[in-house]
């Protein structure tokens, strides 16, 4: 094994760059990207994500300069990045907080993909009306037991995952989930490109449609589009820290951090590129929310030549990205512990496990016992308050954290998070976005913030 100066573990450049992308790839591609999409405009959206994609990616490239200088976990990189006499370690506490978060009700929704796989092999949703199969939906939420049960599979596969090491569990799996990812995702594409009247769901993705900008309000797109880019990228609660802290000096940060967002940014489309050509060639609402992927979709495979085979393969294909940012929160969520606490990984897994299912059991129960707790107002439930501290908060603020971090004097400062940065090689981070990342950028995440508030409390 392969270790850098301070014994910590240093993956093979195709192990970091799918392990990461395998962090980045997950729910917020594959679920939550795609029904964004169909309430907020179709490809006015897209753009307006691709651009703040961009806008973020070098807070990436922090946090891996940020993991690879200091070869810790977020908790303990700031202690041993920051000036004497400045305190930005206090701030550390976010990655344990923000990837707990995550996880609470992250863990929930891969339970009901895992369910789901079971569901559409055993051949339990064919043959159902379209009513039945929100039923069916409607039961898993309102059923305790199954909610658990998903949830506790996801979190027992996730830290024993984790509890194998960074190199023998962590980058073995995640490379074996990120090649059949990828398989069926293209096998899915090519099945949903076929269907008679795909175009049309193609024309609603790839096409912009500017009446939509009037329709639906361009700040709240602008909301949508940059609250999806965290999200989907992971950035700003320290899970790319610690991948960086395993990532090798051989190679520049910018490059990786471009193949990383590439991979996940095709993710994404290609999961639509799935799902809207299927929704307008049965001639369902794209714009169905969350429930269009466990509503919408089964309906639509149950309708389909050889259904029951492509829809067990998308929800498989579901479960592997989500498992794969379950491990890679998770292992963020390990690694403070072994950096900051001292504790032994199998020692800290343990502990974890009985934490996090504990900490789920909320949102897990939110839709059945505990739906009468309604947090943002009528409707709403413990999942979409959960959802809102981390993506309207705390992944902006880490963000902004990183960036006040790498720019500021009294921080670890601009020159040393450029040499770490550019240090080996590849592509060179530009000097020439001091500007931007030093004023622009922050100003763009408190501006989108602010408005993500009035969106959501004053209207």
């Amino acid at each position: 094994m392969t270790t850098a100066s301070n014994s910590r573990a240093v993956l093979g450049r195709l192990g970091f760059l799918l392990v990461a992308a395998g962090c980045a790839i997950g729910l917020g591609n594959v679920w939550r990207f795609p029904y964004t999409t169909g309430t907020h405009g179709g490809m006015v959206f897209v753009l307006l994500y691709i651009f703040f994609l961009c806008a973020v990616l070098p807070v990436m490239i922090m946090e891996f300069a940020v993991g690879r200088a200091s070869r810790r976990n977020m908790g303990l990189a700031l202690r041993e990045l920051e000036p004497a006499g400045t305190r930005w370690s206090r701030f550390g506490w976010l990655s344990l907080v923000g990837s707990y978060i995550l996880m609470m009700f992250y863990t929930t929704v891969t339970g009901w993909m895992l369910i789901y796989c079971w569901e559409l092999a055993s051949g339990s949703l064919a043959g159902l009306d379209p009513g039945q199969v929100g039923a069916a939906f409607g039961g898993l939420l309102a059923s305790p037991g199954l909610q658990i049960t998903g949830m506790t599979i996801t979190v027992l596969l996730g830290f024993g995952i984790c509890a194998l090491g960074v190199q023998e569990g962590v980058e073995r799996v995640v490379k074996l989930m990120m090649a059949g990812l990828f398989l069926l995702l293209a096998l899915l594409v090519w099945r949903a490109l076929m269907l008679p009247g795909a175009e049309a769901g193609i024309h609603f993705y790839l096409v912009p449609d500017w009446g939509q900008v009037d329709k639906i309000g361009l700040l709240k797109i602008c909301n949508a589009a940059m609250n999806q880019a965290f999200f989907a990228l992971s950035v700003g609660i320290g899970a790319m820290t610690v991948f960086g802290s395993y990532q090798s000096k051989s190679r520049s940060l910018t490059g990786e951090a471009i193949w990383i967002t590439t991979l996940n940014t095709l993710t994404g489309i290609m999961a639509g590129l799935i799902i809207f050509p299927a929704c307008f060639s049965f001639g369902v609402e794209p714009g169905a929310g969350p429930g269009l992927v466990f509503v919408t979709l089964p309906n639509i495979f149950n309708t389909m030549d050889g259904g029951r085979f492509w829809g067990t393969l998308f929800f498989v294909f579901l479960a592997f990205a989500s498992l794969s940012t379950v491990i890679g929160v998770f292992e963020n969520i390990i690694s403070y512990s072994v950096d900051v606490w001292g504790m032994e990984r199998r020692k800290a897994a343990l502990v974890h496990t009985v934490g996090m299912w504990l900490l789920s059991l909320p949102c897990a129960l939110g839709f059945n016992l505990l739906d009468f707790v309604q947090p943002l107002g009528e409707g709403s439930s413990i999942l979409d308050l959960e959802d809102f501290i981390l993506s309207n908060n705390l992944l902006p603020l880490g963000s902004l954290l990183f960036i006040l971090f790498c720019t500021r004097k009294r921080g670890w400062g601009w020159d040393n998070f450029l040499q770490e940065a550019n240090e080996g090689q590849g592509l060179k981070f530009p000097r020439l976005l001091r500007f931007y990342l030093t004023w622009v950028l922050p100003a763009m995440i408190l501006v989108v913030m602010l408005l993500g508030y009035v969106d959501k409390f004053f209207k």
